[in-house]
């Protein structure tokens, strides 16, 4: 990984413009300003050579790929470290694990098995999972900036989430702490598997309006005690609820990998669009700061920001790393 960038400052003295000194600063790398080191990815379906091949010369270290067959994984692992790149997790994305529906529970707990054997195979070490979502246009709930998360710390049930008039949020309630239970049960039952392939479940918060703040989200992964499951955290999700950073200071080493997207905020700071990394909101300095507290080291995989080439979300990618 090239993370070098120069900085240099030019003096000029004199007059009618003549130069009497120009001094350039050493090279600075990542690895110098930070204990922490991060590696570069993007997501990719199946991870053929035709399609890893632009990545790798775009400066990509490695992919997060698909699902396929435990076989399937093992060929495309081989193939991938004659490319000098890593496929180091699996996008097994949204599940159902809230369904009323046996079968949709039921399935979304094969797909994940599924997802767990193709990481094994692949050589990588994490699968995202999402465990399910809640909420809608007829389920009332608190615009992301008026949530006051109150939660009991035995059940991880929420109590309220805003500062009044909680009756009208009932449902969303019900709705969060049933998604709770149904998801710890449901990933407890998977974690054998993950044991088994040595493939750590990471769940990622999406959206999906479950765990809106870090501490939240920390309680329900560290009710499993167990190391096979943490968290994959995408560092411009959470911008809406507050910013990046502060999660990060709250989930530390729950952490086993990064998405790296940015969204930018409304000018009252309530609501926005997501936006090419480095475009948004989300402070870059600061977060490649709070990741080196939190000593993070691990895979930064770009999702979105793809209107721009793959050597500019690389070229971005490296300024954010470097912490500019």
């Amino acid at each position: 990984m090239n993370c070098n960038f120069s900085r240099r400052d030019f003096l000029k003295i004199g007059s009618a413009g003549l130069a009497l000194g120009m001094f350039a600063a050493p090279k600075v790398r990542a690895s110098d300003a930070f204990k922490t080191k991060l590696k570069k990815a993007l997501i990719v379906g199946k991870p053929t050579e035709a399609a890893l091949q632009p990545m790798k010369e775009a400066g990509f270290e490695g992919v997060e790929a698909g699902i396929v067959t435990p076989e399937e994984a093992v060929e495309c692992r081989k193939m991938a470290e004659k490319l000098g790149m890593k496929i180091h997790s699996v996008l097994r994305g949204w599940a159902e694990f809230n369904s009323s529906d046996k079968s949709k529970v039921d399935g979304s707990a094969a797909v994940t098995v599924n997802a767990l054997k193709a990481a094994q195979g692949y050589g990588a070490d994490a699968v995202l999972l999402v465990p399910c979502r809640i909420g809608g246009k007829d389920m009332p709930m608190p615009e992301p900036w008026e949530f006051k998360i109150k939660f009991d710390e035995k059940t991880g049930h929420l109590i309220s989430v805003a500062e009044k008039d909680n009756d009208k949020y009932k449902a969303y309630i019900e709705a969060h702490n049933h998604a709770y239970d149904t998801s710890k049960v449901e990933i407890q039952k998977l974690i054998p598997v993950a044991e088994e392939t040595k493939v750590v479940i990471a769940v990622e918060n999406v959206w999906n309006n479950l765990f809106v703040t870090p501490e939240l989200l920390a309680h329900f992964v560290d009710s499993f005690k167990s190391p096979w499951v943490k968290i994959y955290f995408d560092l411009g999700n959470h911008v809406k609820y507050a910013p990046t950073e502060q999660w990060l200071k709250v989930l530390r080493d729950r952490i086993v990998k990064c998405h790296v997207k940015d969204f930018k905020l409304n000018s009252d700071g309530h609501g926005g669009k997501f936006v090419d990394i480095r475009d948004g909101s989300v402070n870059w300095p600061v977060v490649r700061k709070a990741l080196d507290e939190i000593g993070y080291n691990g895979w930064m995989t770009i999702e979105g920001s793809g209107g721009l080439s793959k050597q500019e979300q690389n070229k971005r990618l490296d300024m954010i790393i470097a912490g500019s």
